[in-house]
């Protein structure tokens, strides 16, 4: 049964095409079973083309493109992984200000994969513990941040994950996680 934890949460997907489709996804039901509300936003309109694994797979329709979105109206963000699209969004300057304003807001984010090339590129890793595809430590390391070979790790509001193989674990610290931050916005809500 769908729950409604995350009710009226609002979630950025920055992705671009040739995503793996799967780390989007998963990720995305998991969210909406407990009642978010996900924008997929891309640096373009019109459609973004998913893969499986290195054959096209399914298109999706963007919501808003990045120059529409303004990082104050999401609650939270999630970077699904796939080699082309996560070097081709680590490239746009509006990805990089939109997880970076996301970060010095301490909202939530959620990488998966090659997802935290974006976070690498944005200079948001010094400091950092995170895990991703393995061909990715070095980066990570080289950026500051401390990689673990892992199916999840959590560090304050980040939650990361190497692979499609790691999705349940990654699902349920992601819901985890950015339940936790919605419940703390709803007190704060209700106390003002």
């Amino acid at each position: 049964m769908a729950g409604q934890k995350l009710q009226g949460m609002k979630i950025a997907i920055l992705i671009t095409d040739d995503f793996e489709q799967v780390e989007m996804t998963e990720p995305r039901e998991a969210l909406r079973n407990e009642g978010g509300v996900t924008f997929l936003i891309a640096p373009h309109a019109g459609q973004v083309q998913g893969f499986k694994h290195d054959m096209k797979a399914k298109a999706f329709d963007v919501d808003m493109t990045l120059d529409e979105a303004d990082p104050a109206d999401f609650d939270a963000v999630m970077l699904p992984g796939g080699v082309i699209s996560a070097d081709r969004l680590r490239m746009e300057t509006r990805a990089r200000e939109f997880v970076t304003r996301i970060d010095e807001l301490g909202k939530p984010i959620a990488v998966i994969c090659h997802g935290p090339w974006l976070l690498v590129s944005a200079g948001l890793v010094s400091g950092r513990t995170i895990t991703s595809y393995r061909t990715l430590r070095d980066d990570i390391r080289n950026a500051g941040g401390r990689w673990l070979d892992r199916g999840g790790v959590l560090d304050r509001n980040w939650v990361s994950s190497r692979n499609p193989g790691d999705l349940p674990v990654f699902n349920r610290l992601m819901v985890s996680l950015f339940c936790s931050y919605w419940e703390a916005v709803q007190r704060r809500r209700r106390a003002a």
